[in-house]
């Protein structure tokens, strides 16, 4: 047994690569506890090895005595005179215990901790490894599938590449080889789960990197890269150096490096647009390749802007706009951070009012405090002046004029030239809230026209 040990040893030193040290630590707990299941204690068991033949050897040690009380811990005169000549009364000796001198169930519990403790020092060596590597791409070929998940071997040992981490657009055989970005190395009872990806945004940056060295070095950055893996993806690219264009050297001559890129990636499409710090010109270069007319910064507070697109002649803009299923303005929104909402220029006639009252209130915020309430204050005098204050409505309660006042309506006046459909477009007013609007200002405000008499103002009331 003690030469299997030794043989299964050298095995596990070769095929695991796991030191001999740590190989020998876990055979050495193993047979102490062995031996303390058949002795009930361990206190004097003495494991070493042998650097020459590699052979496991193990001791109990015993006191020298005239009479042996318990020879688990004594052993008598002429028993250690035996093993060594030299040996006196109240002395200690070694003495050596064949390592197949236990009984099956001591053994099978000897084998058992073994493993254990090997299995822990292979997964703490694979998780130190591959740890470091995280956020890399990494090559390993595909050893099988089970309920759509991949498995793939990294040589040491496997990887997986879940569902969501695949592109709908590849399929691959058993055997095949392919690279992946090392998404996350976690560690847990079972053992070291490495996550490979190939359907992040992640792994297309890095694929940017290995294709175009500018992007490799820093020249050309990519500020953002998002992505919907086997339809398309939106990256952001800017250049420190003004005679670099960023989005020319991404294509590269005749399109050769984004190519490569889209092969790598199945055939998906991939959109490179300039990053500004402009941030209305970055939303208009993110709804590519829809060409955008105007943008309004609704509130910068929540981040929610508004792209307003022509339909004049058709609706082409709109539906690239938009893109399949939404997906193009998903992206564009994710890519910048602002909540995007598409309209059409017929749809938003008769809201210049609007805007201009909403960016004059923008204006007021930018100042500092005592600027701004001094400013706020003028606004007010001025729009009292020029119209009649929304509290001349009984029916509006506070909620109703706060909402409208958040918008920049903030007069009689302004409000009875939208409808119910300008009026659903602002942030915080639905179409209920916008029907009761409208009927409201029906029942209670009498429009006059200044060109009549009258005569005629009192048959239209």
């Amino acid at each position: 047994m003690a030469s299997n040990f030794a043989d299964a040893v050298r095995q596990l030193i070769h095929e695991k690569g796991i030191p001999s040290d740590l190989v020998q630590n876990a055979v050495e707990k193993g047979l102490i506890a062995a031996y303390k299941r058949k002795y009930q204690t361990d206190e004097n068991v003495v494991v070493s090895f042998d650097e020459d033949s590699g052979e496991i050897l193990m001791y109990a040690r015993k006191e020298i005595l005239e009479e042996v009380d318990n020879p688990v811990f004594d052993i008598d005169l002429a028993s250690a005179s035996a093993m060594n000549p030299e040996a006196e009364l109240g002395d200690e000796i070694l003495v050596q215990l064949p390592v197949d001198d236990f009984s099956r169930i001591a053994a099978q519990s000897a084998r058992q901790i073994i493993s254990q403790e090997l299995r822990r020092i292979e997964r703490n060596i694979i998780y130190n490894e591959f740890i470091h590597r995280q956020g890399e791409m990494i090559t390993g070929y595909v050893q099988r599938e089970k309920n759509g998940m991949l498995f793939i071997n990294l040589g040491k040992t496997e990887g997986i590449m879940p569902r969501s981490h695949q592109s709908p657009r590849e399929k691959f055989q058993i055997g095949e080889r392919l690279k992946a970005y090392l998404y996350s190395v976690e560690e847990d009872e079972k053992g070291t789960k490495i996550v490979l990806s190939r359907g992040c945004p992640e792994f297309v940056r890095y694929l940017f990197e290995i294709e175009v060295p500018e992007v490799y070095d820093g020249i050309v950055q990519i500020k953002g890269i998002v992505r919907e893996a086997g339809y398309r993806t939106k990256a952001a690219v800017y250049s420190t150096r003004d005679e670099i264009d960023p989005i020319g050297t991404c294509v590269g001559m005749k399109g050769v490096r984004i190519q490569t890129i889209i092969r790598e990636i199945g055939g998906e499409k991939i959109d490179i647009l300039k990053y500004s710090s402009d941030i209305r010109e970055f939303i208009r270069n993110a709804m590519s390749p829809a060409k955008v007319s105007r943008i309004h910064l609704v509130s910068e507070e929540r981040r929610e802007a508004l792209v307003v697109v022509s339909d004049r002649e058709d609706d082409t803009q709109y539906s690239l706009a938009i893109g399949k299923n939404g997906l193009n303005v998903k992206l564009a929104s994710k890519l910048t951070g602002w909540n995007i909402d598409v309209r059409k220029e017929s749809e938003l006639e008769g809201m210049d009012i609007v805007e201009e009252s909403r960016q004059r209130a923008q204006d007021l915020f930018r100042s500092d405090a005592e600027e701004a309430e001094y400013e706020e204050e003028e606004v007010y005098e001025e729009e009292e002046s020029e119209g009649t204050p929304l509290d001349e409505i009984d029916d509006f309660d506070n909620d109703v004029i706060g909402l409208l006042e958040q918008n920049g309506v903030r007069t009689v006046e302004q409000l009875v030239e939208l409808d119910e459909a300008d009026l659903a477009l602002l942030p915080g007013i639905d179409e209920t809230l916008a029907a009761h609007i409208v009927k409201v200002i029906r029942d209670s405000v009498t429009v006059l026209d200044e060109e009549n008499d009258d005569t005629d103002t009192e048959e239209e009331e």
